[in-house]
């Protein structure tokens, strides 16, 4: 066991009272590793490195226009938030190239910039490094593809790279590749929920002395015809045709969310380690909720019990009293989340909730599916580090079920003691991210 704490199994001799376990409970948080941030790495329709994606999330840049990856004439949603001038060639040979999909190069650019920036590289033992990095859908545009070949050309003519193009372990399995990353090496899919599951489990694995470090954070590609008509004919996208009024959360005119791609990646660092070796340090991850609606595939308890529960739960975590606080919000813009989640976030922190900086950055990226939550954690991140809140744009008409400050329009400054950073997926996966500065009491 890590921790270092006896542990006496239950067994059909002995079972535990409530005192045993509270008392075991109380001695593993004793003993608990501190969990920092040392690096971070983007790929996002804003951006494709950490400086170019803050600059233009602080700035209000919008990074939804019409869809180029395919001809969308004939479909009703025609935007999306697209990656620009990717180069897979800085993270990977050509040959490479042809062998992986486009979900992986993408985590394999974010990561790779988050390792660099870290400098983590060779200061870890391989078995003492891990990778947690998942993806809402996986090889996607793989997937189509060797369909359509199957059905055009017969079943010869699929490739013997489409089964490990596909998988949506395959992002994690690449990057513990490049980096002979040793330790645990998990791909955790909770669908929009997903970067954020990752990062939260990645730092209960650190916390409780499974691994120094791990790579961490999420990927998705799915910016295809068969994806975006799934998401259509299941009423989640907006129809609008005006990209400066398309991803609007929580204004009273929103109607579906944008879809979005790219990747995020945090090199998560445990305290000590991360010190000895002068590590620079952007942030002390403190807390993480994981729970379920259970209610729906799609639609969220409009009640908000679980989802308030992954709030309460990372925001008891951290353990400040502090009302100097950043909300970095799922936000999708459909009509169901937001006003849900804004319960949720009243729910959770009382009136704390009308008192805290709260914004949506799917405003700019649009819906990043499996990456959002990385992404937005880095944004949570730097909000906290540089005491900037960036803004919700295209907001223009307030919603009466939406009644908190969601930073219209244009950023703010504000000395921020938490950052919280909030995901909900599919499926009704809620995961909460609690961020504070190091040495923050």
């Amino acid at each position: 066991m890590p921790c270092n704490i006896p542990y006496k199994a239950p067994g059909p001799a002995h079972s535990w009272s409530a005192a045993e376990t509270i008392l075991w409970a109380g001695k593993a948080k004793v003993n608990m590793k501190r969990v920092v941030v040392t690096g971070l790495g983007v790929i996002s329709p804003v951006g494709n490195d950490v400086d170019t994606f803050w600059n233009s999330i602080v700035s209000g840049k919008n990074g939804i226009d019409t869809i180029t990856h395919f001809d969308p004439s004939e479909f009703k949603t025609k935007l999306a938030a697209e990656v620009k001038e990717f180069d897979p060639l800085l993270y990977v040979d050509k040959a490479e190239v042809r062998k992986t999909d486009l979900f992986t190069l993408y985590a394999l650019g974010a990561a790779s910039q988050a390792v660099s920036d870290s400098g983590i590289e060779n200061q870890v033992s391989p078995e003492r490094l891990g990778v947690y990095f998942g993806s809402g859908i996986g090889g996607f545009n793989t997937f189509t593809q060797e369909h359509c070949n199957m059905l055009d050309k017969g079943p010869r003519r699929v490739s013997p790279h489409f089964v490990p193009k596909m998988i949506s372990n395959i992002a994690a399995g690449n990057v513990a590749i490049r980096f002979n990353a040793q330790g645990p090496c998990l791909s955790i899919t909770t669908a929009c929920a997903t970067g954020s599951s990752c990062i939260g489990e990645a730092y209960r694995a650190i916390r409780g002395g499974y691994a120094d470090a791990i790579i961490t954070g999420g990927a998705e590609a799915s910016i295809t015809p068969l994806a975006v008509a799934g998401f259509i004919n299941c009423m989640a996208l907006t129809n609008s045709e005006d990209k400066d009024n398309a991803s609007i959360p929580f204004d009273k005119r929103r109607s579906g969310f944008v879809m979005g791609e790219g990747a995020g990646a945090l090199i998560l660092e445990e305290y000590e380690h991360a010190k000895a070796r002068g590590a620079k340090i952007y942030a002390e991850i403190t807390g993480y909720g994981s729970t379920c609606d259970a209610y729906h595939v799609t639609a969220p308890n409009p009640e908000a019990v679980a989802s308030a529960k992954a709030i309460a739960d990372a925001w008891a975590e951290t353990g400040l009293d502090t009302d100097k606080i950043y909300i970095n919000a799922h936000g999708t813009s459909t009509p169901l989340n937001d006003k849900t989640e804004t319960m949720a976030i009243k729910k959770a922190l009382g009136d704390k909730a009308y008192r805290a900086h709260i914004s949506s950055t799917k405003s700019m990226t649009g819906h990043m599916l499996g990456a959002a939550g990385a992404v937005e954690a880095i944004a949570s991140v730097l909000a906290l580090t540089s005491g900037i809140i960036p803004p919700t744009i295209g907001y223009q008409e307030p919603d009466e079920e939406c009644d908190l400050d969601y930073t219209p329009n244009k950023a703010v400054k504000a000395d921020i003691d938490v950052a919280l950073s909030t995901s909900l997926g599919f499926g009704g996966h809620n995961a909460c991210l609690a961020f504070k500065k190091v040495g923050a009491q």
